[in-house]
C-alpha cells in the first residue's frame, strides 16, 4: 500500500517546478491531486500527464472565490480532501528595503502570505472531516537573512503561521507543517543560466536542489509517517544554514601545522 492511496490533495502554484514535482510524487504514491495554478494550460498538461487521479482548476491565490471554488470542485469530482499544499508565492524584486512601497509590501504579503492563509481557510472543513493536514511550501529565507526583505517577511510569517495553526486545530488531528527549501533549479532560473552554478559553492552538499527533493520532504510531512509531527518547520536546504560551503577554505598544497 502506497502513502496516499485513497487520499486526495490539493496542490497550489503546481503548474512548474516544487508543485509540479510535489503533485507527480503525491500521485505516484497513490493518491488523487487537484492541481491548480492560473497557468491554465500548463496544469492541464500535468492533470493529462497523471491521468484520472488529477484534476486542474485555473486559481488566482490573492482570490478567496477562486480556491473556495477549487475546494469545491475537488471535493466534489473526488469526495474528500486530505492534504493541502500550499506552494503559491513569488518573490518580487522591488527597491531597496527603505524605500519599498505600502503598495510593493501589500502585494507580496497578499501572495505569499495572506494566500497561505485563504487557502487554509478555504480547505480546512474538509481537512477536519478527515483529520488531514497542510504543507506549506517556505524558504530559508523565513529563517535568516538573505536578502529580498518583504518576501523574506512574508515567507517568515508562514512560520508564525504554521504554528497558530497547529496550536489552535491539533486536538482535532489536522496537522500543519512547513517545508523550507534552499536554492531549488526551478524555471523561474532559466534566464539566469550561470546564477545556480555560483550559488551552488554556498552549498556544503556542493549542489542547488531540484524539486524533486522539495517533493520527497512534502510527502512525508503529508504522509502518516509523520503522523506525530506538527507546527514543525522542515529546512531541506543542502546544509546552506550551517554557513557557506567550507570547500574554499580547504588549505591548498603542502600544509604543515607549527606547534
Amino acid at each position: 500500500m502506497q502513502r496516499f492511496d485513497g487520499r486526495v490533495a490539493l496542490v497550489t502554484a503546481a503548474a512548474q517546478g516544487i508543485g509540479a514535482a510535489v503533485a507527480r510524487r503525491i500521485a505516484a504514491e497513490g493518491g488523487s491531486v487537484i492541481v491548480t495554478d492560473l497557468q491554465e494550460d500548463k496544469v492541464a498538461e500535468l492533470a493529462a500527464e497523471l491521468g484520472d487521479r488529477a484534476l486542474a482548476v485555473r486559481v488566482d491565490v490573492t482570490s478567496r472565490a477562486d480556491l473556495d471554488a477549487a475546494v469545491a470542485a475537488g471535493v466534489e469530482r473526488f469526495g474528500r480532501l486530505d492534504l493541502l499544499v500550499n506552494n503559491a508565492g513569488a518573490c518580487v524584486v522591488t527597491a531597496m528595503p527603505e524605500d519599498t512601497t505600502a503598495e510593493e509590501w501589500h502585494r507580496q504579503l497578499d501572495l505569499t502570505l495572506v494566500s497561505a492563509a485563504q487557502s487554509i481557510q478555504a480547505a480546512l472543513p474538509h481537512l477536519l472531516k478527515t483529520r488531514g493536514n497542510v504543507v506549506t511550501i517556505s524558504s530559508v529565507n523565513g529563517l535568516a537573512a538573505f536578502g529580498n526583505l518583504e518576501y523574506s517577511a512574508a515567507k517568515a510569517g508562514q512560520l508564525a503561521m504554521t504554528q497558530n495553526f497547529a496550536a489552535r486545530f491539533g486536538s482535532s488531528g489536522v496537522r500543519f507543517n512547513v517545508v523550507a527549501p534552499g536554492t531549488i533549479r526551478t524555471p523561474n532560473w532559466d534566464n539566469q543560466p550561470d546564477a545556480l552554478d555560483r550559488l551552488a559553492k554556498l552549498y556544503p552538499l556542493g549542489r542547488v536542489g531540484e524539486p524533486e527533493d522539495i517533493a520527497a520532504a512534502v510527502a512525508f510531512l503529508g504522509s502518516d509517517d509523520a503522523a506525530w509531527i506538527t507546527g514543525h518547520t522542515l529546512p531541506v536546504e543542502g546544509g546552506v544554514l550551517t554557513g557557506p560551503s567550507a570547500l574554499d577554505l580547504t588549505p591548498k598544497g603542502p600544509f604543515r601545522k607549527e606547534q
